[in-house]
C-alpha cells in the first residue's frame, strides 16, 4: 500500500511482481521494465499472507472457454436462484455475490449465466493449495479458493523473503493453472485478509506495523471480522461508524456494551491479532442446496432432488477422504421461512445412500402440502476416513452390497463421466432447478 510518508516510500525497497526483481526502482522495474512494483518500508520483514483467488468460479470457466473471456459471466442459475460468483466485467455492471439472480440479470442483461461445477472448482482449488504447500506447510484453508499462509523462517529455504515467494507463487498460479490471485501481506491474519481485498484483481497489498493504526482508523467498522449488519447498526446507533471511533473506546467499555465480542473489537481495531496460522483447520460441514425456479410441494419431486444433492455431498466427502455422522436437511418455504432438521447416525458415513435415507426420513413429515422454494442437505461431525482405500472404491471389500455397488458406480463415473450412470430416483428430479451450490 502507499505509505503515509512519501519520502519513506520513495526510499523503500521494491519488488517486481512480474520478474521477481528486488532492489531500488523508479516508476518501472529496472530489470523487465514492467510497472507492477510493490514498495513498502516493511516489505521484506512481513511473513503472514492471505491468498484469495480472483472471481474463482468465473475465472475457471473463462480459462476453460476462451470465448467467455471478454463477456460478463455469472455463476449461479435460475431466475429465483442467487449469484455464486460474478466475473469483474459483470461486477462493473453492479452484479454481486449472493444477489438474487433476477436482480443480477436486470443489472447486467447481457451476462452469460452458468451453473456451478463444484467438482471442477474443488480440483482447481486443490492445485492452488498444493502450490501454497510448496512454499510452507503452514497453510490454513478458509474455503476452496482462499487460505492463510505463514512463511516465517522460509527465507533460507527458498533463498528469498516471504514477499518474493508470494509474488512468485502468484506468477506460478497464472502460468500453470491459468487463473489469478490477490495477496495480502502483513504481520497478522486479520490485516493480511484485509489486505487481499484492497487491490483486486491480481492485487498485492501490504500493511505494516507502522501504518496499521492509521490505515484502520479510516475504515468502516464492517471491515472487522464478525461485525455483521446487525452489529454495525448497533454500533452506529452508539455513535461508532469507523474503526477510528473504536480506537477511542476502552476495552472495559466495549466489553460492557457489546459482551464477548468486545475484546475482538478492541484488539482488531488496533491491528492486534494473536491468532496463529493453523494448518489443521478443518471444515465443520459439507453441504449442497438448490433453489427451485418454481415452488414444489410434492414429496416425490422433493425426494428426487434430495437424492441428487446427497450424491453431491457424498462425492465431496469421498474426494476429501472424510466421513460425517450428523445429517441435516434444510427447507425454505414460500414465505422465506427456513426449517432445519437433523439426525445423528449410529456410525459415520460418506455414502450417498445413507445420507439420502436420513434426509428422506427428515423430509417426510415436512412434506405436508407446504410449497418449498429451496431444499438442501449436509453432513457435519466430520472426521477422517481412516479406513479409506482407493481400491475399496472398486471392489467394496468389507462393505454391504449396496455400499459396494455405490463405490463401483463411483469408479465408473471417474472413468467415463458423472452422467454415464445414475440411480433411477435421480431421473425423477425436475429439470428446471436453479442455483445449486
Amino acid at each position: 500500500m502507499m505509505a503515509e510518508n512519501a519520502m519513506e516510500m520513495g526510499n523503500a525497497a521494491a519488488l517486481c511482481r512480474d520478474c521477481g526483481y528486488r532492489g531500488p526502482a523508479g516508476v518501472h522495474c529496472p530489470q523487465c521494465a514492467g510497472p507492477r512494483l510493490v514498495r513498502h518500508p516493511e516489505l521484506f520483514g512481513l511473513s503472514i499472507g492471505h491468498v484469495d483467488c480472483d472471481a474463482f468460479y468465473a475465472a475457471v470457466e473463462k480459462r476453460d472457454n476462451p470465448e467467455l473471456r471478454d463477456k460478463p459471466l455469472i455463476i449461479g442459475g435460475g431466475r429465483r436462484g442467487v449469484v455464486s460468483t460474478a466475473c469483474y466485467i459483470a461486477r462493473i455492471n453492479g452484479v454481486r455475490s449472493a444477489m438474487p439472480m433476477f436482480k443480477a440479470l436486470k443489472a447486467c442483461p447481457d451476462a452469460v449465466v452458468m451453473r456451478p461445477d463444484m467438482e471442477k472448482y474443488v480440483k482447481v482449488g486443490r492445485e492452488v493449495r498444493q502450490m501454497m504447500l510448496d512454499l510452507t506447510p503452514l497453510v490454513e484453508p478458509l474455503s476452496i479458493d482462499e487460505a492463510f499462509v505463514d512463511l516465517s523462517g522460509t527465507e533460507k529455504l527458498h533463498g528469498r523473503p516471504p514477499a518474493a515467494s508470494l509474488a512468485g507463487f502468484a506468477r506460478r498460479v497464472e502460468d500453470e493453472i491459468g487463473i489469478t490471485v490477490s495477496i495480502g501481506l502483513s504481520y497478522n491474519k486479520f490485516l493480511a485478509k484485509v489486505g487481499s481485498d484492497q487491490d483486486k484483481p491480481r492485487g498485492f497489498f501490504v500493511i505494516g506495523k507502522a501504518e496499521a493504526l492509521g490505515f484502520l482508523k479510516r475504515q468502516s467498522i464492517g471491515l472487522i471480522w464478525g461485525v455483521g449488519k446487525s452489529l454495525q447498526a448497533k454500533l452506529r446507533k452508539d455513535g461508532i461508524a469507523t474503526i477510528g471511533d473504536l480506537q477511542k473506546a476502552s476495552r472495559e467499555k466495549l466489553n460492557a456494551r457489546y459482551g464477548s465480542i468486545g475484546d475482538r473489537l478492541f484488539y482488531l481495531s488496533r491491528g492486534e491479532d494473536e491468532r496463529t496460522v493453523k494448518p489443521d483447520r478443518e471444515a465443520k460441514s459439507v453441504s449442497s442446496e438448490t433453489t427451485f425456479s418454481g415452488d414444489i410441494a410434492d414429496f416425490d419431486a422433493l425426494n428426487a432432488i434430495l437424492w441428487t444433492l446427497s450424491e453431491k455431498v457424498s462425492a465431496r466427502l469421498k474426494t476429501q477422504g472424510i466421513t460425517g455422522r450428523t445429517v441435516t436437511m434444510k427447507l425454505k418455504d414460500q414465505a422465506f421461512r427456513t426449517k432445519t432438521r437433523s439426525h445423528t447416525l449410529p456410525a459415520p458415513t460418506q455414502m450417498a445412500r445413507a445420507i439420502h435415507d436420513a434426509g428422506r426420513a427428515l423430509l417426510q413429515p415436512e412434506a405436508d402440502g407446504t410449497r418449498y422454494r429451496l431444499i438442501g442437505i449436509g453432513v457435519s461431525g466430520l472426521e477422517s476416513d481412516a479406513d479409506h482405500d482407493p481400491a475399496r472404491d472398486l471392489f467394496g471389500e468389507g462393505e454391504s452390497a449396496e455400499d459396494a455397488a455405490e463405490r463401483a458406480v463411483d469408479a465408473v463415473r471417474r472413468k467415463f463421466g458423472r452422467n454415464v450412470i445414475g440411480r433411477g430416483i435421480g431421473f425423477k428430479a425436475p429439470q428446471d432447478k436453479a442455483a445449486r451450490r
